[in-house]
């Protein structure tokens, strides 16, 4: 499975456009990189699977401060002192957003796609298995807080 340049901008592209429309300030990417197989989980994990024409996963990656960062924006400014299942609802919801927006890219590009439901796990010693060769990853600065996107699709 090797991992094609193109597939990647649908993803960023969903990052920069979707979260401003939830509050955010428009996020920048801080960098992008290859890893191998495995993702070291920052805290919080949601994965989301793509099937039909393009295969693998997507894999958002995050602190727990972050994730409770995101959760309070996305509930207009409510503090959130944990991650409990509200906050851990609205992570799985702005990452459904996210990969229905870059599925959507996708399509444009002339993908037939669909997505699975996002997949969340909070803690930070564990690994995801999301490939079985390597994959991209892309860190992107949200307000101050790293979330990385971790892509491991290809084309069937």
């Amino acid at each position: 499975m090797a991992m094609d340049a193109k597939l990647v901008n649908p993803f960023i592209d969903a990052f920069t456009s979707v979260l401003p429309m939830m509050g955010f300030p428009t996020p920048s990417r801080k960098g992008m990189g290859l890893k191998s197989i495995v993702v070291d989980s920052l805290g919080v994990t949601i994965m989301v699977g793509f099937t039909r024409q393009l295969r693998g996963n997507v894999v958002y990656n995050m602190s727990e401060e972050t994730a409770k960062h995101i959760a309070s924006t996305m509930m207009m400014g409510m503090p959130v002192a944990a991650l409990d299942e509200m906050a851990q609802s609205a992570i799985c919801e702005m990452s459904n957003m996210l990969t229905a927006t870059a599925a959507t890219n996708l399509t444009a590009l002339g993908y037939d796609v669909d997505i699975s439901t996002p997949s969340l796990t909070v803690g930070s010693d564990f690994k995801v298995k999301i490939s079985t060769e390597k994959y991209l990853t892309v860190t992107m600065d949200l307000a101050g807080h790293d979330v990385e996107i971790n892509i491991a699709v290809s084309a069937n």
